[in-house]
């Protein structure tokens, strides 16, 4: 694999790999376990929750609170990520192959 090595992909594994390893000893937090126990749907609705708190904070140029939520979001998604088996360096491979495709400032062209 081919992975991000970066400081954010290191810190985003190293939180998978926590999630992962307390999930086998059930040793979390009430919310984090709560948050787990509930399912995917669950994890996804609060993904998006957490995805549209970003935004609004975003608009309303309240930064520290979008950092924040943004600190949410991520966690969130490892969660979630973490519930479906895949690993963040799955993610960050993905981000290299469409990097050698279309650049790095480019996304995914809907019509694939």
């Amino acid at each position: 694999m081919g992975h991000q090595t970066t400081l954010g992909g290191d810190r985003l594994q190293a939180l998978a790999d926590e999630l992962r390893d307390r999930r086998s000893r059930m040793q979390f937090s009430s919310r984090t376990a709560k948050l787990i126990d509930s399912g995917v749907p669950k994890m996804a609705q609060k993904l998006v929750e957490e995805a549209a708190e970003v935004a609004i904070d975003a608009v309303r140029g309240e930064r520290q609170a979008v950092i924040e939520e943004a600190a949410d979001l991520m966690f969130n998604l490892t969660v979630l990520l973490t519930e479906l088996e895949i690993r963040p360096c799955e993610v960050w491979d993905e981000m290299d192959r469409r990097q050698k495709l279309y650049g790095i400032a480019e996304k995914l062209p809907k019509d694939r």
